[in-house]
């Protein structure tokens, strides 16, 4: 298996941050945004489930602007054989 050794950013887990502690985020971008800060310094890769979350709101015009931004750096940390 390969492995992904990327890490979230400070500015993506910032993002996550204030996207958990929002009432108003909806339950996806919550889950997107608990993924991304696990990954902050740390070797954990996206699991399939989350990939497939978040390859779905990229391609969907619902979501907003930081949810994409969080499914993409997610997305961006998965396993690079799948």
């Amino acid at each position: 298996m390969t492995i992904n050794k990327k890490q979230t950013s400070l500015g993506i887990a910032s993002l996550a941050s204030k996207t958990l502690k929002n009432d108003n985020s909806s339950k996806t971008a919550k889950i997107l945004a608990a993924s991304a800060l696990a990954q902050t310094s740390s070797s954990k890769q996206t699991g399939p489930e989350t990939e497939y979350l978040a390859g779905k709101v990229l391609s969907s015009v619902k979501y907003s602007d930081d949810t994409k931004t969080l499914a993409a750096s997610v997305l961006s940390q998965s396993n690079k054989a799948r």
